[in-house]
C-alpha cells in the first residue's frame, strides 16, 4: 500500500514521480466548496448518508437485494403458479412422512413453501445479513482506515471527517454490490432453502424453488414429480436437523462468523483501479471501485481451527442429510441412485454451496468432507441404529471432530480419534488470543 490512500494521483499530473501523490491536489487549486459539492454528489449517487443500509450495518443490504432481484429478473423469474405451490406442498408432506421411518427425529415443516427466485432471496436475506456483516464490516475498516492513515493537508483536515464517511459509505456499496451479484447467482441455481447446509428459511419453513428443482432434473431422464420428491426430502431432511437439534443454529452460524472474523480484504485492487483518478470526478471513482473484491483467509492458529470446525461443521450436516435420504428413497424411488449421483456431480463441480461461501466468505468447501462425514453417519446407522446415531445429535459435544473424520470406525467403536493436530491449532490459537489480550490491556 503507498502511504497516501489509495495512491491517487494529481488530476493532469506528468506521472513521472514515483512517489505517492496528495489526493486532495486536484481539488480546483484548493477550492473547499468544490469539494464539498463533490462530496454531496458522491454521497447521492451511492445513496443514503450512512455506511450500510437502512438497518445501519456495515454493508448495504438495500442495494444487494435490489441487485440480486435485478439479476433474476434478468433471467425470468415467473411467478409461482397454484399447480406448482400444490405439487411442492405435497411433496414437502409426502416427503416428512417418509422420514419419520428414517429418522428418530421429528418433522421440521410446519409450513411447506413454493418460492419463486425473488422469494428465496426475500426470504432467506436476514440470515445471509449475519454471514455476510463481519466481511462487511472488515472491508469498511480497511478502506476507512487507509485513508485516515493517509497524510491529510492542513487545509483539508475540516473535510477529513466526511470523506472518510464517504469511503465507509463506499465500501459498504461495494460489499453490497458483490452480496447482490452473488445472491443473484445462486437464486438462479438453488432448489430449496438448505442447499448451502445452512438455516436460511424462517423458523418451520421448508421451501422448494420449482424453477431450481425443473433445472436440477434436465438431462437426467427422470419423471419430475420423482425429482421434486427426492429433493423435498433433502429439504425435509434438513429442517429436521435445524428445528430438533437446539444448539445447532447457533453453532453453524457462529463457525461461519468465527472464521469471517479471520478474513483479510487485499486492498491492492482498489488501489491499481483508482490509481490517477481525478476525485472530482465521482462517476469515475464509482466505475473503478465497482470490480470484485479479493478475499484472503488469514494463516494464523486462530484461522485454522476456525476453518476446521466450520468444515466440518458443514460436512456433518450434509453427510446426515445423505445417510438419511438415501436409506428412506432406496426402494422407494425407482431412480434414488441416479438423483443421489447428480447431487454428488454438483458438489464435485463446485455446486452451490462451495461458490457461495468462496464469494462471500472467502471459503472453499472440500467435498472430500462431505464423503467423510456420509461414511462416519452410514457406519454410526449399522453399528448404533436409527436412536443411535441420531443421539450424537443430543449435544455439540458428542458430534464427531475433524480428525473422527478420518478415522470413523474409531469413532464408531467408541474410541477417541487422534485430536493432536487440531488440539495443537486450538493450543497454538488460545496462546496468541492470550498474548492479544495482554497486549490490549498494556
Amino acid at each position: 500500500m503507498t502511504g497516501t490512500p489509495f495512491g491517487f494521483n494529481r488530476p493532469g499530473g506528468d506521472g513521472d514521480d514515483d512517489r505517492p501523490q496528495d489526493p486532495f491536489g486536484g481539488m480546483g487549486g484548493g477550492d473547499m466548496r468544490q469539494f464539498a459539492d463533490m462530496l454531496h454528489r458522491f454521497a447521492d449517487m451511492i445513496g443514503g448518508q450512512s455506511p450500510g443500509g437502512s438497518d445501519g450495518g456495515p454493508l448495504n443490504w438495500d442495494m444487494a437485494k435490489d441487485i440480486a432481484r435485478h439479476a433474476v429478473a434478468e433471467h425470468g423469474d415467473p411467478s409461482i403458479v397454484d399447480a406448482e405451490r400444490r405439487q411442492v406442498e405435497e411433496a414437502l408432506r409426502l416427503a416428512d412422512l417418509w422420514l419419520d421411518e428414517g429418522t428418530s427425529l421429528p418433522a421440521g415443516i410446519r409450513t411447506p413453501k413454493a418460492w419463486s427466485r425473488s422469494e428465496w432471496i426475500e426470504q432467506t436475506l436476514p440470515v445471509w445479513s449475519k454471514v455476510c456483516d463481519p466481511i462487511a464490516a472488515r472491508m469498511v475498516e480497511s478502506m476507512g482506515g487507509a485513508l485516515g492513515g493517509g497524510e491529510i493537508p492542513a487545509e483539508m483536515q475540516a473535510m477529513a471527517g466526511p470523506l472518510i464517511g464517504m469511503v465507509r459509505q463506499m465500501a459498504g456499496a461495494m460489499v453490497g454490490g458483490q452480496a447482490g451479484q452473488a445472491l443473484g447467482a445462486l437464486a438462479r441455481e438453488v432448489v430449496g432453502s438448505a442447499d448451502v447446509g445452512l438455516p436460511l428459511a424462517p423458523d418451520g419453513v421448508g421451501a422448494l424453488l420449482p424453477a431450481g428443482v425443473e433445472a436440477f432434473g434436465k438431462g437426467l431422464e427422470v419423471p419430475d414429480d420423482e425429482v421434486r420428491l427426492y429433493l423435498a426430502l433433502r429439504e425435509a431432511a434438513h429442517q429436521r436437523l435445524f428445528a430438533h437439534v437446539p444448539w445447532l443454529r447457533a453453532h453453524l452460524l457462529g463457525a461461519v462468523e468465527e472464521y469471517a472474523r479471520g478474513i483479510t480484504v487485499d486492498l491492492s485492487g482498489i488501489e491499481q483501479a483508482v490509481q490517477g483518478l481525478d476525485l472530482s470526478n465521482p462517476e469515475a471513482i464509482q466505475e473503478a471501485l465497482g470490480g470484485e473484491l479479493s478475499l484472503q483467509p488469514e494463516e494464523t492458529p486462530q484461522q485454522k481451527a476456525a476453518l476446521a470446525r466450520l468444515e466440518t461443521a458443514l460436512a456433518l450436516v450434509e453427510g446426515w442429510v445423505d445417510t438419511v435420504v438415501n436409506r428412506v428413497a432406496e426402494g422407494r424411488l425407482p431412480d434414488a441412485v441416479k438423483l443421489a449421483e447428480a447431487v454428488r456431480r454438483r458438489r464435485a463441480t463446485g455446486g452451490p454451496a462451495e461458490r457461495t461461501f468462496a464469494t462471500l466468505v472467502g471459503l472453499e468447501l472440500r467435498p472430500r468432507r462431505l464423503r467423510e462425514a456420509a461414511t462416519l453417519w452410514r457406519a454410526l446407522t449399522e453399528a448404533r441404529g436409527t436412536d443411535g446415531r441420531d443421539a450424537v445429535w443430543d449435544h455439540p459435544d458428542l458430534l464427531p471432530g475433524a480428525a473422527d473424520l478420518e478415522d470413523p470406525d474409531a469413532f464408531v467403536r467408541g474410541e477417541t480419534a487422534d485430536l493432536s493436530g487440531l488440539d495443537s491449532l486450538l493450543s497454538e490459537a488460545d496462546e496468541e488470543k492470550k498474548k492479544d489480550d495482554e497486549g490490549d490491556g498494556a
